[in-house]
């Protein structure tokens, strides 16, 4: 029986694997023309099950010679000459099982090859008569990207002279990592080897400027996840809505693989089998709950670059509208590590909801901000049988803020007022629910904020005073969102910062256009 699987690489014959049949047939096409690409996507991404699958894919036509740098020990970067000679194991090692007569295989140790320059005139001669595909995964585990460069200037080399006809190589050449090789500098940079002088040294110019642009989505639609969705559902019978189910994954996911699978893996192991809108909201609490690889990765990114850090907290939290420029190098290292994207309007976004709860939890986890706690409401207040009372969550709110936060603090809450009603938020939901933003209207006039809780959802827009106007103005984006939601009831809370002007916070109930928001203004 087939189950759902998140680490390694997975197996149509052992895993529920979306159907990504179209995605190959791209990368065959690129294969096929004699292509040198780079596959770089954020870790857990399918690029290792993606390589296994298109190896099985090519087989019938090409020699494919199917390398990992994962684990192979620093020392093999040491030298030219240690590089050299275990590339040319590693290639015997991976035509074990080829269809390549013997004497091929023991060929690629037949001979002593100390240098690059010896390597490339052994790889000349053996791929004369031969079309041979060079994949190597892992590739940005190298630590010495020295030696690597010269080995990637040497096949760069090879490929021109071979386009005019004095050489032969790889037919087609696809590595794969996190990072971009044409821009492996961001690798160095965030390691501490990059530095100004290195800039004088050829081998730290792109020797990679021969590969094409990689263009393949590899993130998961709802269609495609639908496919693996339906091959369970044809094993299992179990009622589930696969469309509706495949659309809900989505929305918390944007497609990333391992967030896709390790969903399901919850609802199918943790869950009785809760293929519904609940059960994708309770997996993603679990998900949430547990320590995994990724979530570790993303905690030590942040945690190493601060440039990074004030970047997707000015983004998340002071609701900093930052355009996506990919030339920004805080823009474009985020992209690589797989944390933001381009939304709507060219905006930069985080790139998932599960990615922006995670950044948010820790953000407020570890702001000081909150130096000062509203006291006069606990968890227990707010929740009876299993039910959140939002109203008396914001009443409560509203009814201490004033005592805590007086006029000398008001151009520090202005700047942080979201993160003060989200650190008063997080422990009356935290154990039983979340909160996130919807990052594609987030800006520092107006946020849509969306609680989680148990079976309901809350919508809360969060806005600065900009007038009665504005307040109306105010009312119609929110019920826009409440419609797309099919929400009958919403929560909007201004905070106005006015300074020398008789203001009157209130909190009440508003109803408009059939619906229900609860107005509150502090």
């Amino acid at each position: 029986m087939r189950e759902f699987n998140v680490t390694g690489v997975c197996i149509p014959e052992s895993h529920y694997m979306v159907d990504i049949s179209g995605k190959l047939a791209q990368i065959r096409a690129m294969v096929d023309r004699g292509d040198y690409f780079t596959i770089n996507r954020a870790r857990q991404y399918g690029k290792t099950t993606t390589l296994f699958l298109l190896k099985r894919m090519l087989k019938e036509e090409y020699t494919v010679v199917s390398l990992s740098f994962e684990g192979i020990g620093g020392k093999t970067f040491e030298s030219e000459t240690v590089f050299c000679r275990k590339f040319m194991k590693l290639v015997q090692r991976a035509l074990a099982f080829a269809d390549v007569p013997d004497e091929y295989r023991e060929g690629w140790l037949s001979e002593a090859v100390d240098d690059f320059e010896a390597l490339s005139v052994h790889i000349t001669k053996m791929c004369k008569d031969n079309k041979l595909v060079l994949m190597i995964d892992e590739v940005d585990k190298t630590s010495n990207n020295g030696v690597y460069l010269h080995f990637l200037g040497m096949l760069r080399e090879k490929y021109l002279r071979r386009a005019q006809n004095e050489d032969y190589t790889f037919h087609s050449v696809i590595l794969a990592g996190v990072y971009d090789i044409k821009n492996i500098k961001l690798k160095m940079i965030n390691e501490g080897v990059y530095t100004p002088a290195a800039t004088e040294n050829k081998m730290y110019n792109s020797p990679w400027n021969i590969a094409v642009n990689f263009r393949v989505d590899m993130s998961f639609s709802p269609d495609e996840i639908a496919t693996m969705l339906t091959e369970y559902e044809s094993d299992h019978d179990t009622g589930m809505d696969v469309p509706s189910v495949a659309d809900e994954i989505y929305s918390y996911t944007s497609g990333y693989p391992f967030l896709v699978s390790r969903i399901c893996q919850c609802i199918e192991k943790k869950l009785g089998k809760d293929w519904s809108h609940h059960g994708v909201l309770e997996a993603v609490k679990i998900i949430l709950d547990k320590k995994n690889t990724l979530f570790d990765d993303i905690y030590k990114n942040l945690e190493n670059n601060k440039d990074l850090y004030d970047f997707l907290y000015g983004l998340l939290v002071a609701g900093d509208g930052n355009g996506f420029n990919i030339y920004n190098p805080i823009i474009d290292l985020g992209h690589t590590y797989g944390f933001i994207k381009k939304g709507e309007r060219n905006k930069a976004v985080v790139s998932n909801r599960i990615f922006e709860i995670l950044m948010y939890e820790y953000f407020i986890s570890k702001d000081s901000i909150p130096k000062k706690r509203i006291t006069g409401i606990v968890q227990r207040d707010v929740i009876s049988e299993g039910r959140f009372d939002m109203e008396l969550c914001l009443r409560k709110f509203a009814e201490h803020y004033a005592e805590i936060f007086s006029e000398r603090d008001a151009e520090f809450i202005e700047r942080e007022g979201r993160l003060l009603f989200l650190s008063y938020l997080r422990p009356l939901i935290n154990g039983h629910g979340f909160c996130h933003i919807e990052s594609q209207f987030a800006d520092f006039r107006r946020m849509d904020l969306v609680v989680d809780f148990g079976r309901e959802q809350f919508i809360v827009e969060l806005k600065l005073w900009r007038g009665e106007a504005g307040h109306e103005k105010a009312y119609e984006q929110l019920l826009g969102y409440m419609g797309s939601k099919a929400a009958s009831e919403g929560y909007l809370l201004t905070f106005d910062f006015r300074k020398d002007v008789n203001k009157q916070p209130y909190a009440k109930w508003v109803e408009t256009d059939g619906r229900r928001i609860f107005d509150v203004v502090v």
